[in-house]
């Protein structure tokens, strides 16, 4: 660790993004408190699916915020 400040100022976010990361912390807070043991194994596969969504764009709003370009995500696996 060094004395220097940091590089990455503190960026005011716009209202898209903050509303973005808000809808990413409640789908998180509501996945941990279902009660997964009363999801079916479909039900399971629909939260983890969401939950993968959600932090995909909260990654794109970090990406946005600091400038980074952000990897094209893998293309969803197909099991059937």
């Amino acid at each position: 660790m060094t004395d220097e400040p940091s590089r990455n100022e503190a960026r005011t976010l716009t209202d898209l993004q903050a509303t973005r990361l808000d809808y990413a912390r409640r789908e998180l807070e509501s996945a941990r408190a279902a009660d997964l043991s009363q999801l079916s194994p479909s039900g399971l596969i629909f939260l983890i699916t969401q939950l993968i969504h959600r932090f995909d764009d909260a990654l794109a709003v970090t990406a946005e915020v600091f400038g980074r370009p952000q990897p094209d995500a893998p293309e969803p696996r197909n099991n059937h």
